[in-house]
């Protein structure tokens, strides 16, 4: 084995503002938590999908075909869910549909699209589509792909060969066409509003100071559920606050006129924030209160058992600021050429076991079921795989000892001395079982190294002027020795643009690796007192997903978007035209 080779006001909408003092940095990390806590869910956009063909099979004996298209979304078993229906074109080999698909785009899933074209017969052409039997239509062909393949193309357009099964000869498909796939994000997405709030004569809840108040803005559903969308930053010992500006997409919100409930919470560090008021308003409401310049009373439920009314506050909201403007997004980004890489790193330490019994958890299952490292691999792996254009990825190891050599806290996966990456998810996998096969488990449990080897190729990718953005995923099975070297490494890495994602596998306390993700308390300090730019780390236990709890590595990767934005935006960068 070888050697390893501040945001603006954007990136507020789903982190706060932040402030100068590292307590008020300390309080805004934990009301990110508390956010998360009522269902706020990242980043996400609609995607409007438009279809046309070429070259479509001809079922008519007397005209051409009649052709339709249904959409369907395929689930990890393989099931497949009805999105839509096209209108029926008559007589066109090479139709144009109108109607368009509109798809939620999330980043965090492989979202597999499958699309089947029929020719619709004549006695249906007066028939609503939706109530079509397909099995009475003629199958024209097939073609599938995922969503992110569609939007990492630059005009956004991929183009699909149409297949039909060829039942009479088994294993056998042909060509049946061409089917042009457009995708366009819905310019919601794109459209931001800018908000300015304050809020004046707030009540006193603290016993010896002011209150610490910070806003809460939450969209409510139809079931009256209250889904948070954006949260300002915390204020210290303030009665009549002014927060920064926030900044939330209409998308999130739904429309200018979707109902929205702005809270106010006087923070408290054990979690427990205490209500001062609210309001009840649409994104056109708070535009009016700007316009005319008042203030808006807020307002709080009375206990139950008094007919669920409100007591009307002296305390009043106001609108300080508010604009609309066109703001780039994530997959402005994508489809401007940036790509994000993935790396992967994996514990050898031997606290893992030995990996050829069963109860380790570097144990290769001869049924071919994959142990905890490799689901990791192939599920954080399986979807980022698609935003790397080479599929190339630096992989290493760590904690373990090579056959002619010392302990290596960062090892080269694919056993070369001179470069670290391998090709593809499959490539990983290869080097990984191998690599079990050359070296003897070890210890202790290091991070530095493989942080600042990261570190060192985001660094080369920027001083190219490279539009990369990378990540790197570290699987582990126990708590690392070098905590305060980590700490460094993450803070010096933070002004890069790397995100790190750590998934802890077997039944370790994890406990003490929570300290380094930023959404569990303060943000992270060097030993030099350094604070981090922002956050680039999210830990999850896998037990979590082996219990069938498949949205925490979905939420892992949730983040992404957001971190990814926080550091672009904050630098200027805009995506290519």
């Amino acid at each position: 084995m070888g050697n390893c080779c501040s945001d603006v006001s954007g990136g507020q909408s789903a982190v706060g503002g932040s402030t100068s003092s590292l307590a008020a940095k300390a309080a805004n990390d934990a009301v990110d938590a508390f956010l998360k806590s009522r269902g706020y869910n990242g980043l996400f956009s609609q995607i409007e999908l438009s279809l046309s063909a070429e070259n479509l099979r001809d079922r008519d004996v007397l005209s051409k075909s009649d052709p339709m298209v249904v959409l369907y979304m395929k689930g990890s078993d393989g099931s497949l869910q009805e999105l839509g229906r096209t209108e029926v074109v008559l007589n066109s080999l090479s139709p144009k549909w109108i109607r368009k698909y509109m798809v939620t785009y999330q980043f965090e899933m492989v979202q597999n699209l499958v699309f089947r074209v029929y020719d619709v017969d004549t006695q249906f052409h007066n028939v609503d589509v939706k109530v079509l039997k397909l099995e009475e239509q003629q199958f024209l062909g097939e073609a599938s792909c995922t969503l992110s393949e569609i939007v990492m193309k630059t005009n956004r357009i991929v183009t699909l060969d149409l297949t039909y099964e060829e039942f009479s000869v088994p294993a056998h498909s042909r060509k049946c066409g061409q089917l042009t796939v457009h995708a366009e994000e819905s310019f919601a997405s794109k459209t931001s509003v800018e908000l300015i709030l304050r809020c004046s004569d707030l009540e006193g809840k603290d016993l010896f100071s002011k209150s610490d108040p910070f806003l809460i803005i939450s969209k409510i559903t139809e079931s009256g559920i209250l889904v948070p969308i954006c949260k300002t930053e915390v204020l210290k010992n303030d009665h009549s606050p002014k927060w920064k500006q926030v900044s939330l997409s209409i998308q999130q919100v739904g429309s200018k006129d979707s109902p929205l409930t702005v809270e106010c919470f006087n923070f408290n560090s054990n979690g427990k924030h205490d209500l001062l008021g609210k309001v009840q308003k649409s994104l056109a409401g708070l535009e009016k209160l700007h316009s005319v310049a008042t203030g808006e009373n807020m307002f709080v439920p009375l206990s139950v058992g008094q007919n669920h009314q409100n007591k009307v506050l002296k305390s009043q909201l106001f609108v300080d600021k508010y604009s609309e403007n066109i703001q780039h997004t994530f997959l402005d980004y994508l489809a401007g050429g940036y790509e994000l890489n993935f790396m992967v790193a994996i514990d050898f330490t031997a606290s893992n076991g030995n990996s050829r019994l069963p109860d380790s958890l570097h144990y290769i299952d001869p049924s071919g079921r994959p142990n905890a490292y490799q689901r990791a691999i192939l599920d954080v792996g399986g979807v980022l795989q698609f935003y790397d254009y080479d599929k190339k990825f630096p992989a290493w190891g760590f904690g373990a000892r090579p056959i002619d050599g010392p302990v290596s806290h960062c090892f080269n996966l694919n056993g070369s001395s001179n470069y670290c990456e391998v090709e593809g998810i499959h490539g990983i996998m290869t080097a990984y079982t191998s690599a079990l096969h050359n070296v003897s488990l070890a210890g202790p449990t290091l991070f530095g190294h493989i942080v600042t080897n990261a570190a060192q190729i985001a660094s080369a990718s920027v001083a190219r002027n490279e539009r990369k953005y990378f990540v790197l995923l570290i699987i582990t099975d126990g708590v690392i020795t070098d905590l305060q070297e980590t700490k460094d490494a993450f803070v010096m890495a933070s002004d890069l643009p790397l995100s790190i994602l750590i998934v802890g596998v077997g039944g370790a306390d994890f406990k003490e690796m929570e300290i380094l993700d930023a959404d569990k308390g303060e943000r992270l300090e060097s030993s030099s007192g350094r604070v981090a730019s922002r956050d680039i780390v999210q830990f999850v236990p896998f037990r979590d997903v082996q219990n069938g709890e498949v949205s925490v590595v979905q939420s892992l990767l949730a983040e992404l978007p957001s971190q990814f934005l926080t550091y672009v935006r904050a630098r200027g960068i805009r995506p290519n035209a």
